[in-house]
């Protein structure tokens, strides 16, 4: 049997509907059994009280005429006649005569309501059952008009076989029409379960996939009943989900989107300091591998105290916190933490948004140190011009041997101040791009290098230092060939201040084989210490205080080179050995040649 027959039957649908059927079938046929078999049984028994009365009045009137002597053969003569058992009964209501005498035939019939019945009344009728034959018996008493013999009663009995053959012939004929309507009714309970139950087992499978299913296209277009208003009803409930649910998905990829590529890291916990989202900038600041598995302890990833106290206490209190936290699994980095409540479905938790302000931090700490090395740079010429004038003022000007020297140091420490506000204003120029032409310019490194030392080239004479150059290739890079040149004139003037007497400046310029140009410059004097070189690109900052100051220096030739470069996109590298001389390498890109 296939397998969607078998379900059809183990179907409660269907059992409930046969049940059904065979309460609506049996009822009324029980209730007709009941009328039926009560009208044949009443039809037939007034047929058998009709001839046994027809019968029993022509005998009464021909056993009149016999003589006592002879009724029992006479009655055993009329009883194959008549069909019928005859019994006759004297006026002392003893048995006179009997054909069908048996152990049952009491001695008197006295007792028999049809025989008082027919004494009183001419007739008497009764209906018996006799135990020795299990049959029903039908009896019609009828007193006999015999002069000669006063108060003899003829009774005759048959039994009711005909009633009882009847009634079994309609009771089985209700049985087979019962059976006939029992196995019609099955088959149209089958065959109605089969398509009901197909009809809810699909709308079901709908149903509990209702967020994966977008319609329900199975079912005929011409469904109009409770069913078809059920599926119909889901698939208009499947589109407003679907639209819902598309939303909500649009919804949450814009938001994943955009968490995810915040730089600032994103971390959100339950009620119970579960992890249910973080994303990946958090995941690299707590040192964590991604993904993150849903709901994990925070305590096992994360083992900052003091994060763990904020999530505890916004959780607590159900108001915002901001603090400011170091976390040594970001590497020392600093962050500004804000941390909020929030209810999703009734249940609080907690998000924390990480902001690093390490950097702002760095760049306050150069702030703070740039206005006190400016203060600490201009307070020096500045004493120095305010104290000789003051001197001037106060008689000097009358001193002849004197007045004059004092101007001069006025007229330097004023050049000074003058040098650091042109670094400044240059170094302001190269951070904020403002001295950068629209469209860089493509130029020859041999030009600018050329012009650099017609520059300097006085100040080492002067200095006793000697300019030599070795390999000078004519390589084109592209930027701002003036910047490029102040750039060069600062360390080659750093080279010169700072060398030994009969000291030397050497320069290169040659092609690297990944289309890079590096120009070196080398000279022979103090060098630098090693603690001192990661420091020497900042602004103001100085290895020898005192013979910078000396030689005129402003501590920002060096910061000044470093922000050149990376407008060009080079990089300088210096390397020194203290007494020995110092090395800068300048690696720039090459510009095109055509």
């Amino acid at each position: 049997m296939p397998l969607t027959h078998v379900a059809v039957f183990q179907s409660p649908l269907f059992r409930k509907l046969l049940l059904i059927a065979f309460i609506l079938i049996a009822a009324p046929l029980v209730l007709l059994d009941s009328l039926l078999t009560t009208y044949i049984a009443d039809r037939e028994t007034r047929n058998v009280e009709q001839r046994l009365t027809a019968e029993a009045r022509i005998l009464a009137g021909e056993v009149a005429t016999v003589p006592a002597a002879q009724l029992e053969n006479w009655a055993h003569e009329v009883s194959i006649r008549a069909q019928a058992r005859i019994t006759v009964a004297d006026a002392h209501d003893a048995v006179a005569a009997d054909s069908g005498r048996t152990l049952e035939t009491p001695d008197s019939l006295a007792s028999l309501p049809e025989i008082v019945q027919a004494r009183s009344q001419t007739a008497g009728f009764a209906i018996r059952h006799s135990a020795l034959l299990d049959r029903d018996f039908y009896y019609v008493a009828m007193a006999v008009p015999n002069p000669a013999a006063p108060g003899f009663v003829l009774r005759l009995a048959v039994p009711l076989e005909e009633r009882d053959a009847a009634v079994d012939a309609v009771r089985w004929y209700l049985v087979g029409t019962s059976l006939v309507a029992l196995a019609l009714a099955m088959v149209i309970a089958y065959l109605f379960s089969r398509r009901f139950t197909s009809r809810i087992r699909h709308l079901q499978t709908f149903a509990e996939n209702l967020v994966e299913t977008r319609a329900l296209r199975d079912l005929p277009p011409d469904v109009d009943d409770e069913l078809g208003a059920l599926a119909r009803s889901l698939n208009r409930m499947a589109a407003r989900l679907h639209d819902s649910l598309d939303r909500l998905s649009l919804e949450s990829a814009r938001r994943e989107a955009i968490l995810s590529s915040m730089v600032e890291g994103v971390l959100a916990v339950d009620q119970h300091m579960r992890i249910t989202f973080c994303n990946e900038s958090f995941a690299r600041v707590a040192g964590i591998p991604v993904p993150v598995p849903q709901r994990v302890p925070l305590l096992e990833v994360v083992r900052d105290a003091g994060l763990l106290d904020m999530l505890s206490q916004v959780l607590v209190s159900e108001s915002p916190v901001k603090r400011r936290l170091l976390l040594p699994a970001a590497n020392g980095h600093s962050f500004e933490v804000q941390a909020a409540p929030f209810a999703v479905s009734s249940r609080w938790g907690a998000i924390a948004v990480l902001h690093d302000i390490t950097d702002l931090e760095r760049l306050e700490r150069v702030r703070k140190d740039f206005v006190a090395n400016v203060s600490h740079e201009l307070r020096t010429p500045l004493a120095a011009i305010r104290g000789y004038a003051e001197t001037l003022l106060e008689g000097a000007l009358e001193d002849p041997e004197n007045n004059r020297n004092f101007v001069e140091i006025i007229k330097a420490q004023a050049a000074r101040l003058n040098n650091i506000a042109s670094d400044l204003l240059v170094l302001s120029e190269l951070e904020s791009g403002r001295a950068e032409p629209a469209e860089p310019e493509q130029f020859s490194v041999r030009t600018v290098l050329e012009s650099a030392l017609r520059t300097v080239e006085s100040e080492a004479r002067v200095r006793g230092v000697t300019l030599t150059t070795g390999k000078v290739e004519d390589a084109t890079v592209s930027g701002s060939r003036i910047r490029l040149e102040q750039a060069l004139v600062n360390l080659i003037d750093n080279a010169i201040k700072f060398n030994r007497p009969a000291g030397e400046v050497h320069i290169d310029v040659d092609s690297l084989p990944d289309h890079q140009v590096r120009i070196t410059v080398a000279d022979t004097g103090i060098g630098i210490p090693s603690e001192d070189l990661s420091r020497i690109f900042e602004r103001f900052y100085r290895v020898d205080k005192a013979r910078s100051r000396a030689v005129g220096g402003t501590g920002l030739g060096l910061s000044i080179v470093k922000h050149v470069l990376e407008r060009m996109n080079g990089r300088i590298i210096v390397e020194s050995e203290l007494g020995k001389g110092t090395l800068f390498s300048i690696t720039l890109p090459r510009g095109n040649t055509n």
